[in-house]
């Protein structure tokens, strides 16, 4: 299979996971804090829902923890995307860089 087709399906398949990893929020259900945490290695966002004192709605969100967030994920693709498109194998079965 050639590397650049290899490459575009890693691609599609980073950005969907980005997509997911930002978006997708982990539910904490304490007995005095029930919150949601979005972000995924770095949490960017959280949503109270409840505390101690009853029902509340707090959006708590730091944008520079998100721009922190997306580049450690776009340091993720570039890295791939370096080691698809600049390491092929020989014939003999090593690895070598072009």
């Amino acid at each position: 299979m050639d590397r650049s087709i290899i490459a575009l399906v890693f691609v599609v398949l980073m950005a969907a996971i980005t997509i997911l990893a930002v978006i997708w929020g982990f539910e904490f259900n304490w007995p005095d804090y029930v919150h949601v945490d979005y972000g995924f290695p770095i949490v960017w966002c959280t949503h109270t829902l409840n505390t101690i004192h009853g029902p509340v709605d707090i959006w708590r969100v730091d944008l520079a923890l998100l721009m922190a967030d997306l580049a450690f994920w776009l340091c993720i693709m570039i890295i791939g995307l370096f080691i698809i498109l600049h390491v092929k194998r020989q014939p003999g079965g090593s690895i070598s860089p072009i």
